[in-house]
C-alpha cells in the first residue's frame, strides 16, 4: 500500500472517529429558567377550594366563543351567569337579551377596554370565564385572581413563558383556581381512550401524537380586528398547541408521575400566510408581506421517563381537520384521525407472513363501538352524555367541560385541569419559537411544579 493511500485511509478513519464521538455526545438543550417559589407560596397540586353551592360566573369576551359559553352555561346545574363583559356594547346587549329570554338577569360591563376590571370586582362573581382575544387572556386572569376570583381561560391561555409563570405564581399566592378551558379533553373518543389507557388496554403508553390542523381560510375575517391572522403574522412557532396536546398529556400522566423534559421544533417557510395577509391589506404582491409563522410547524417532546410526543400546527393549508390524537402503547394503539380505530396485539402465535403488513387486531365500525362501550369514562354518566348531546358545543364536549368545572367548584374538589396543565400545555408556543430561532435546537421544558410533578401518581378525576 503506498504512503499516500495509507495517509488518506488514516485521515478518513480519524474523521469517522471524530464524527462518531460527536454523535455519541448528547447535545445540551437550551436552558430555561425556573424561578424559585416566592416565600409563603405553596403548590396547587390537588388544590381544592371551599365549595360554592351556586357559582356566579362572569363571562369576559362575547365573540364567537364567549356568546356560546353564555348560552351553554345557562343549562349547567349549580351555576348562573352573574355578569357579562365585552368592549363592544352590542355584544354584551345580545347576551343579556338571550338570558332575558330565559327569565335570567346579569350585570353588564361594556364599552371600555378595561370594563373587565369592574366585573372582576363584582361581589356576585365567583368565577371569571375568559373568552377574549389571546392577548387579553392573561391580564384579565391576573386581575381576577388578585380580586379573589377563580378563573377559567380559553385556549391558548398564555403565549409566553413569563405569562405562564405569572399565572402559576398568582394562582399559588392567591389560592385561586386557574383552569385552561381545553374542551378536547372531553371529547367522547378521547375520554374513552383515556379510560382504556388507565386500565392497561394498550400496555404502557410510550408515544403520543396530537395536532391542530384546521384550514382557517373561511374564518380569518370573522376574528375581531383580524387579531388571529395578525398574531400568526407576527409570531413564529406552534401558536395553538393545546387541542392536540392536552388529551395526550393526561394519558401520559404529565406532572402526575412524569414530566416534559425537552422540546425540538421545525417548520416550513410561510407559503400561504403572506397570501392571506396580502388579501387582508388589498395588496397584489404577497411577497411584500413579512410573515413570521411557517405554514406547518412540527414539535417533538421527550419526557423525563423516556416517552415521546409529536405535535403539529397547520392553519394555512386545505388538508382536512385533524387533532391527530394517537396513543401508542407497548401492547396497543388508539387513533381518532383520519378514522377512529383501535389496534391490539393479535392473540395466538400465527405463522409469520411477511406479506401480511397488518396482523394487529384492528377494531373499527361496529366492533370498535362494542369495544369502546366497555370503557365508558367514569365522569360520563348516561344523563350527562344526553345533556351534552342536546346542548351541544363542538358535539357536546364543551358542555361536559363546563359541567365538570362547575361540579368540582360546587363540591370543593380539585379541578380536572390545574394551573400546571395550563402552563405545560401553553409553554410549547414560546419554546417552539426558541427552538426554531436557534436552528431547531433542543430546548429544556421548565418544571412549573418546581419539583412536585411526581407527588401524585396518575391522572384521575375527583368525585
Amino acid at each position: 500500500m503506498n504512503r499516500t493511500l495509507l495517509n488518506d485511509l488514516l485521515a478518513l478513519s480519524l474523521s469517522c472517529a471524530l464524527a462518531l464521538s460527536a454523535c455519541s455526545q448528547s447535545v445540551e438543550p437550551i436552558r430555561t429558567a425556573v424561578p424559585p417559589r416566592p416565600a409563603g407560596q405553596q403548590d396547587m397540586i390537588q388544590f381544592a377550594a371551599e365549595p360554592i353551592a351556586d357559582v356566579g360566573i362572569g363571562v369576559v369576551g362575547l365573540g364567537m366563543r364567549g356568546a356560546d359559553a353564555v348560552e351553554r352555561l345557562s343549562f349547567v346545574p349549580g351555576c348562573h351567569v352573574a355578569a357579562v363583559c365585552d368592549v363592544e356594547s352590542d355584544r354584551a346587549a345580545a347576551s343579556l337579551e338571550y338570558l332575558a329570554g330565559k327569565g335570567l338577569k346579569a350585570n353588564v360591563y361594556s364599552g371600555k377596554e378595561f370594563s373587565y376590571e369592574a366585573l372582576c370586582e363584582d361581589p356576585d362573581v365567583d368565577l371569571v370565564y375568559i373568552c377574549t382575544d389571546w392577548l387579553h387572556h392573561v391580564p384579565v386572569a391576573l386581575y381576577a385572581m388578585e380580586h379573589a376570583k377563580h378563573v377559567a381561560i380559553e385556549v391558548p391561555s398564555a403565549e409566553t413563558l413569563q405569562a405562564c409563570w405569572d399565572l402559576v405564581n398568582t394562582s399559588e399566592r392567591t389560592r385561586r383556581h386557574c383552569m385552561i378551558l381545553e374542551n378536547c379533553c372531553y371529547d367522547f373518543f378521547e375520554l374513552t381512550a383515556l379510560t382504556m389507557a388507565q386500565k392497561g388496554v394498550f400496555g404502557e403508553i410510550i408515544h403520543a401524537e396530537g395536532a391542530y390542523n384546521h384550514n382557517l381560510d373561511p374564518f380569518w375575517k370573522r376574528y375581531w380586528n383580524n387579531w388571529r391572522l395578525e398574531f400568526n403574522k407576527n409570531n413564529r412557532g406552534d401558536l395553538y398547541p393545546t387541542h392536540g396536546f392536552g388529551p395526550i398529556c393526561q394519558a401520559l400522566d404529565i406532572h402526575r408521575g412524569d414530566r416534559l423534559a425537552t422540546l425540538v421544533a421545525m417548520d416550513t417557510d410561510p407559503f400561504n400566510g403572506p397570501r392571506h395577509e396580502a388579501a387582508r391589506l388589498g395588496l397584489s404582491e404577497p411577497e411584500a408581506c413579512d410573515f413570521a409563522n411557517g405554514d406547518v410547524t412540527m414539535t417533538m417532546l421527550r419526557t423525563a421517563k423516556g416517552k415521546t410526543i409529536l405535535l403539529e400546527h397547520d392553519v394555512m393549508t386545505p388538508r382536512p381537520y385533524s387533532r391527530m390524537y394517537q396513543l401508542v402503547g407497548t401492547d396497543g394503539y388508539a387513533g381518532k384521525y383520519p378514522v377512529q380505530q383501535v389496534c391490539l396485539r393479535p392473540e395466538g402465535a400465527d405463522d409469520v407472513d411477511y406479506q401480511n403488513l397488518g396482523r394487529e387486531k384492528v377494531y373499527s365500525g361496529d366492533a370498535l363501538d362494542e369495544l369502546l362501550s366497555q370503557y365508558r369514562s367514569p365522569i360520563l354518566t348516561p344523563e350527562l352524555e344526553q345533556m351534552a348531546r342536546e346542548v351541544g358545543g363542538h358535539g357536546g364536549m364543551d358542555f361536559i367541560m363546563d359541567y365538570r368545572l362547575i361540579y368540582c367548584l360546587n363540591h370543593g374538589l380539585p379541578l380536572d385541569m390545574d394551573v400546571y396543565d395550563l402552563a405545560e400545555w401553553c409553554c410549547v408556543t414560546e419554546l417552539s419559537r426558541i427552538s426554531l430561532e436557534n436552528g431547531c435546537a433542543p430546548v429544556e421544558v421548565p418544571d412549573f411544579t418546581r419539583g412536585a410533578w411526581d407527588r401524585v401518581k396518575g391522572f384521575t378525576y375527583a368525585f
